[in-house]
């Protein structure tokens, strides 16, 4: 009997020593397959995807601590890349972000909003997607393009355009398909359509922009019917009519206020509104996951740089407001994040306090892409944020608002720092802004005509003063 225990023991001796080779050789295989893996990366030209929504504020993603918004795709490149969590546009409105988003440029600088001349060449020659055409990207634009451009120009700049409007709903094979689901059928077309170079892919969503021509305003698919049908939007603190009543005159009967009829006069028409406007944003949060699976089995994954952004923020009810334009937070503050797989997963995965801006977008990509930014950008590669280089950062900056022919939309400029906010308004210099940030972060309690901030105001205009002379400067006249 002990004989047959020896014999069994050394079976299983010699079976476990089989095993343990087996377990190394696979080890060892999966170590020299990621390191080939890798080593393939390095030294490669990034792909890069740009993905930028209309009309989603800061708060409107799950990451940001929204608790009813379903946004998983989203959170996930927010979780495992690196997020802004104070991220701004300089100008709360589609057009001139997009043109400042594209030129790394201040509104005052190109000069480009609605009521205004179509971008300068100039600009569109030193834009992020033409320099990285020039370098030998394959560069696409799907979806809104939103900037007004001299004829001939997108097809300099962009290899692939695919531009497509209103209404959400089309008919595609017979079959009702969402404008953000056709777009990401665009934006797969185009990541499968050539591996031989490298591409930078700038998608832009219409969505969760409101269609103001229609009774409904916000239109999903009916994948997205059921979401959010037993939860109930908290109506902000600041939607109380008091606020409201509060404001002058001017602001009482601006396009703020008008669209706020449209959209939230009522508490059931604010509920369905809300839910509206989180469902379209899902959707695009589906887009995001159809795309990254796409880029997994392309073989694309592990050398895709992501960038997500908003190109304004959005009032949903605060002040009375439906919106944006104004220099409250939820007009200027947007999400802002970046996925890179190329860094280590202990050099991602991190939350950043920094002020960034719009302005940085265009020098970031060019950044990652390894081509040189041009000395005329007014912003900042994010890159910075990689080895945590962000020591000299801003930490304060300009923001302004100048449609032309608009009398609904008031002209004004504002200076934002860590600790204090400054606005004031070009037609109505009566009325000016100044909040603590610190100790009012919802921006309820204006100190301007206290006379103990009296220095502070004066300071924080001359401010802006400074900031419009130093862009008008740099502004071509060619």
């Amino acid at each position: 009997m002990f004989k047959m225990i020896g014999i069994y023991y050394n079976r299983m001796k010699d079976l476990l020593k089989v095993v343990a080779v087996v377990l190394l050789l696979v080890f060892v295989s999966a170590c020299k397959d990621g390191v080939q893996k890798q080593e393939e990366v390095v030294g490669k030209k990034p792909n890069i995807i740009f993905i930028l929504t209309d009309d989603q504020r800061w708060d409107a993603l799950g990451f940001a601590g929204n608790s009813i918004i379903k946004t998983p795709n989203m959170d996930e490149l927010a979780r495992t890349g690196l997020y802004f969590k104070n991220a701004f546009v300089t100008t709360p409105i589609c057009a001139a972000s997009r043109a400042t988003i594209l030129t790394g440029l201040y509104e005052r600088t190109h000069d480009f909003n609605f009521g205004k001349p179509k971008l300068n060449n100039g600009y569109m020659y030193d834009s992020y997607p033409y320099l990285l055409k020039k370098a030998g990207y394959r560069t696409g634009l799907i979806g809104k393009f939103g900037v007004k451009v001299n004829e001939g120009i997108e097809d300099s700049i962009f290899d692939t355009s695919i531009k497509t409007f209103w209404p959400y709903l089309k008919m595609v094979d017979g079959k009702e398909k969402h404008l953000a689901d056709i777009n990401g059928d665009h934006a797969i077309d185009f990541i499968k359509s050539d591996k031989n170079k490298p591409f930078c892919l700038s998608l832009s969503f219409w969505s969760p922009h409101a269609d103001d021509g229609a009774e409904e305003q916000y239109f999903w698919p009916k994948y997205a019917d059921s979401l959010y049908m037993n939860n109930e939007i908290p109506i902000p603190g600041t939607a109380d009519p008091a606020f409201f009543e509060a404001l002058p005159e001017f602001m009482k009967h601006s396009m703020n206020r008008k669209r706020w009829y449209w959209r939230y006069d009522t508490p059931e028409k604010f509920q369905r509104m809300v839910k509206g406007y989180y469902r379209m944003i899902s959707t695009v949060d589906s887009v995001v996951g159809r795309i990254r699976a796409t880029l997994e089995e392309e073989g694309l994954a592990d050398n895709t740089v992501i960038v997500f952004m908003g190109d304004n923020g959005y009032y949903l009810g605060e002040r009375g407001f439906a919106g944006k334009w104004l220099m409250h937070e939820q007009s200027l503050r947007v999400p802002l994040m970046i996925y890179d797989p190329r860094q280590s997963v202990s050099e991602r995965g991190k939350t950043f306090e920094e002020m960034v801006l719009n302005l940085d977008i265009a020098p970031t990509i060019l950044d990652l892409a390894g081509v040189e930014i041009p000395k005329t950008y007014q912003g900042e590669s994010l890159t910075h944020f990689y080895d945590g280089d962000s020591k000299n950062w801003r930490s304060s900056a300009f923001f302004e608002h100048q449609r032309e022919g608009e009398t609904l939309l008031p002209k004004t400029e504002c200076y934002r720092d860590d600790t204090w906010k400054y606005i004031r308004y070009e037609a109505n210099p009566e009325f000016i802004e100044l909040y603590n940030l610190k100790e009012d972060v919802n921006e309820v309690n204006n100190l301007a005509y206290e006379e103990k901030y009296k220095d502070l105001v004066d300071l924080y205009s001359k401010k802006c003063d400074s900031a419009v002379g130093k862009l008008l400067k740099q502004r071509r006249i060619d």
